[in-house]
């Protein structure tokens, strides 16, 4: 089963990464010397490295102790029903050298799904159903996450379903168009051979 760990370490680095972003030009000053009586600072983050970016999809690399956390990062073209109070929408597909992981399957709902619940992913003519806890839906097994992502670098559109705890369904559509070349830059930096 996928280190749940990792998937939490992904998630605050995807929103560590959009505050990076725009703050990439801002000048950095340099820090005020703390007081002997202050306590030790947190261990920093480790900072994600942008790969590439094509169309709605952003590939990452991050090192961690031990190997390295190379993800994709996708963004919906649509989501439905569009008044639908969600927090951000992400398809993910993660390589992890350091449990030996690769084509990880995740998506990240927005909202948390009812439970006991299943999220119907279609990929042209191929269907896969994910399980869900929380607010994300994984494949069953490496095999279906190595089947998801053959279908993805086949196919145009994956299109996943959802239903909330509160009883709202949901569809995602995802355009596959710039899928191949950001999954080519994890696949690299993470030295995934396919």
């Amino acid at each position: 089963m996928v280190n749940v760990m990792h998937r939490l370490a992904i998630v605050a680095t995807l929103g560590f990464a959009a505050l990076l972003e725009p703050a990439a030009d801002a000048q950095t000053t340099k820090p005020a010397a703390s007081p002997p009586q202050q306590a030790q600072a947190a261990p920093a983050v480790p900072t994600p490295k942008r790969l590439a970016a094509a169309e709605s999809w952003v590939a990452y690399a991050s090192t961690e102790k031990g190997g390295q956390i190379c993800y994709i990062v996708g963004q919906p073209a649509k989501s439905e029903p569009a008044n639908a109070k969600r927090d951000p929408i992400h398809l993910l597909v993660t390589h992890n050298t350091v449990d030996k992981t690769m084509n990880v399957v995740s998506f990240i709902a927005g909202y948390k799904f009812k439970d006991g619940s299943e999220a119907p992913l279609t990929i042209g003519d191929k269907s896969f159903d994910l399980f869900t806890k929380d607010d994300t839906a994984w494949a069953r097994d490496t095999a279906t996450d190595k089947a998801i992502v053959t279908a993805m670098l086949k196919g145009k559109q994956a299109v996943i379903k959802g239903s909330s705890a509160k009883g709202t369904a949901t569809t995602d559509t995802y355009d596959l168009a710039g899928f191949s070349k950001v999954l080519e830059e994890i696949d690299k930096a993470c030295k995934v051979k396919r």
